[in-house]
């Protein structure tokens, strides 16, 4: 803010000494220059509060020494041979472009262009219907609670308590059923207008649940399917999901509870966090035409129809079945991790000279800081940053910074999976049922909770470890892998339609080896380790919005180099670099992006004025067609292999899935039928512009697999 000191402005600091007015004389006094230099002094060091990297080794101190004697940033890249450090000039010459765009970037506009008529700041009488629905569409649910507005009435539905022998007659005829379980496993159903609560589910209401053609309505199926099949009941033909419907006409929602969905669809609705069975009859008997409608009317009935409603069916069959764990494996891996942390603990205190709570960040900011006198990397409104990335550059100059890094690790690990995996078997079935959440994320990718088993790391030691925890059923099955290999790179390619990335799959080359090949202008054979890791980064980063920035540090080397290095990429491919475009430049016009089987991601901030936040809805632009396609079709694949278990009546089980893989759970006897039945279903499943290749493997727990083929060898 100080660059806009002038003559007219000031600039007031509550938190400075009791409060402190910035003039242009206090500017000058506090830091050695004029308030319009202060974007120079910017453009060298960055600024971590907007993620803006400053020029490696150029700190506070010498970025005022240098403007101070050249001026503004223009005359030291214009006189960088005038340096007399020749650490400081070789960095500036490394980052002279980095420099440039960081002054475009802490330059603040003197001329914003705001759109502005007095007359429409006038204060008028509210229109409280108006205001509910914004509330509501904005989720202002405080705010809407105080509102007096006029709430439309809703029909009132009766609950009528009955006995299984009492349904024979109002089942007659049946072709659809709104179905409602509750927290409490109890089951209602919607019949003729009112809601009833069956105490003991026996022969009538059994045939009907069971009964595929007779469709079931309701919000959150899966959840009724998983309560249903715990008792041993199977609830089949699930056809209308409200949660599922506005999960895909709105995957940016916060929540997708009914009270939500339907204060936003129906007219004067209230937020209610408790619903009778009788509402949530009454609400989405009234919101499933609506969804239905609008579903239609944006192209997504058939994603509906086709992929997530088969697909709950699918996840709920996978929840119920569970992952048998290795809970003596387990009990040894927190033993020995319990051991290593007390002696981390006796280490870390040794280093920093006394005893300190190490998960407090602030008395860690004293130890680091104030006892060590490490540099502060970066700070954070409370103080100097103490968080990952910090302690990794840390570690460079001290062993305590690298030991706090080990022991956040592994308590993590410890807490969150090793030590409560084991809580969460069911003692019923001995096994782990975790949830997998079809409505959680924008890009129509899976993930689960209770526990989360998408974010196990298997990049350490001790994480994979944790793998081999999952184990099979029993010692006659064994556990078969089936992982896409590349297949967001592969979608990248389909979409993209680049010869280059085209060929390197379909020749089936090592798509990394290929790329570095192209970019470093080497035979593929004289590829080196290094130089397929690079592209192998560029690879995958480029799915994700990689900058110059994020290579540079990433691969740790200068701005320049890493954007000649993305440059390279893009002229090798560059039809890569023109979806991106082209990508970018649809969803600026729409204001959404696609999957390739329709899938949409709504991104308002594509056109936001404000440039952080612009970028990061280009990322999500560019990513979102990709993942989002990758996602779709490993779900169409799940359907279709379900369905293949099924007609040919294996023992085989889905039990998880995690990411580009789906995990099986099966008798030894079932894996040449059920890997060759997979791998087709699999590879076959969407037809793209390269082939799609499966990678199967089998073994007796999740992390000690071996590759193999469908001949029964195994690779």
């Amino acid at each position: 803010m100080l660059q806009l000191v002038g003559k007219d402005i000031e600039v007031f600091n509550p938190y400075k000494d009791d409060g402190l007015v910035f003039d242009e004389s206090v500017v000058e006094e506090r830091f050695g220059v004029k308030p319009n230099q202060i974007v120079d002094i910017l453009s060298l060091t960055g600024d971590s509060a907007d993620n803006i990297p400053g020029i490696p080794g150029i700190g506070e101190k010498t970025a005022l020494k240098l403007i101070k004697e050249f001026k503004s940033l223009e005359g030291l890249l214009g006189n960088i041979d005038k340096i007399s450090s020749q650490g400081i000039r070789d960095a500036v010459e490394a980052n002279k472009e980095r420099a440039k765009l960081n002054k475009e970037l802490v330059v603040l506009s003197s001329q914003p262009e705001i759109e502005f008529n007095l007359e429409e700041l006038r204060v008028g009488v509210p229109d409280l219907n108006v205001l509910a629905r914004i509330f509501k569409r904005l989720e202002f649910k405080r705010l809407l609670t105080g509102l007096d507005y006029k709430q439309e009435a809703s029909n009132p539905v009766k609950i009528r308590d009955c006995h299984d022998s009492d349904l024979a007659k109002d089942f007659r005829g049946v072709d659809k059923l709104l179905i409602s379980v509750d927290d409490y496993g109890k089951v209602f159903f919607y019949l003729k207008g009112e809601a009833v609560h069956i105490s003991e589910i026996k022969d009538n209401a059994r045939k009907v649940l069971s009964d595929a053609r007779v469709i079931k309505i309701g919000h959150d199926l899966k959840k009724a399917k998983v309560a249903l099949g715990r008792r041993g009941i199977s609830l089949e033909g699930l056809n209308f999901d409200t949660m599922i419907a506005a999960y895909l006409l709105n995957p940016s929602r916060s929540s997708y509870g009914l009270s939500d969905i339907a204060s936003e669809y129906l007219e004067g609705v209230s937020l209610v966090k408790d619903l009778c069975a009788a509402d949530i009859f009454d609400l989405v008997e009234r919101l499933k035409p609506l969804l239905e409608k609008e579903l239609l009317d944006k192209g997504l009935l058939k994603l509906f129809n086709d992929i997530e409603m088969p697909l709950a069916n699918v996840l709920a069959e996978m929840e119920l079945y569970g992952v048998k764990l290795d809970l003596k494996l387990l009990a040894s891996l927190s033993k020995d991790l319990g051991s290593r942390l007390k002696e981390l603990n006796r280490n870390i205190y040794k280093l920093s000279g006394s005893e300190f709570n190490i998960n407090s960040p602030k008395q860690l900011r004293v130890v680091l800081f104030d006892v060590l006198k490490l540099p502060v990397i970066k700070k954070t409104k409370t103080g100097p940053s103490t968080d990952e990335e910090v302690l990794h550059k840390l570690a460079q100059k001290h062993e305590l910074p690298g030991l706090l890094l080990e022991y956040r690790q592994l308590t993590k690990l410890k807490t969150t999976y090793i030590d409560a995996l084991p809580s969460l078997v069911d003692s019923k079935t001995e096994r782990l049922h975790t949830s997998f959440n079809q409505c959680a994320t924008e890009t129509g990718r899976l993930s689960s909770s209770n526990p989360n088993l998408q974010n196990i790391p298997i990049r350490t030691e001790i994480g994979s470890k944790i793998r081999k925890g999952i184990i099979a059923s029993s010692r006659k099955n064994l556990l078969m892998s089936c992982d896409y290999s590349q297949i967001e790179l592969r979608v990248l390619a389909h979409l993209s339609k680049d010869e280059n990335l085209i060929a390197a799959f379909k020749s089936h080359r090592d798509i990394h080896k290929a790329t570095a090949g192209l970019i470093y202008g080497v035979e593929e054979k004289d590829v080196t380790e290094e130089m397929r890791d690079n592209a192998k980064r560029v690879n995958f980063g480029i799915l994700y919005g990689l900058t110059s920035f994020g290579l540079s540090r990433d691969l740790n080397i200068s701005f320049d180099e890493a954007q000649a290095f993305i440059d390279a990429y893009f002229l090798r491919y560059p039809m890569v670099k023109e979806y991106i475009e082209e990508t970018i430049k649809e969803a600026q016009e729409k204001g959404f992006v696609s999957t390739i089987l329709g899938r949409k991601r709504y991104i308002p901030e594509i056109n936001s004025k404000n440039m952080a936040v612009r970028q990061f809805a280009q990322r999500q632009a560019v990513n979102t067609p990709i993942q989002g396609s990758a996602s779709d079709l490993i779900k169409l694949a799940m359907i279709n292999v379900q369905k293949e278990i099924k007609k040919m009546s294996l023992s085989a089980k889905m039990v998880l899935q995690i990411h580009d893989e789906l995990l099986f759970d099966l008798p030894l006897g079932e894996l040449p039928s059920l890997a060759v039945l997979v791998k087709d279903k699999m590879e076959k499943v969407l037809k793209l512009e390269v082939p799609v290749i499966v990678d199967i493997k089998k073994g007796h727990n999740w992390l000690e697999m071996s590759a193999y083929s469908l001949g029964g060898k195994e690779s």
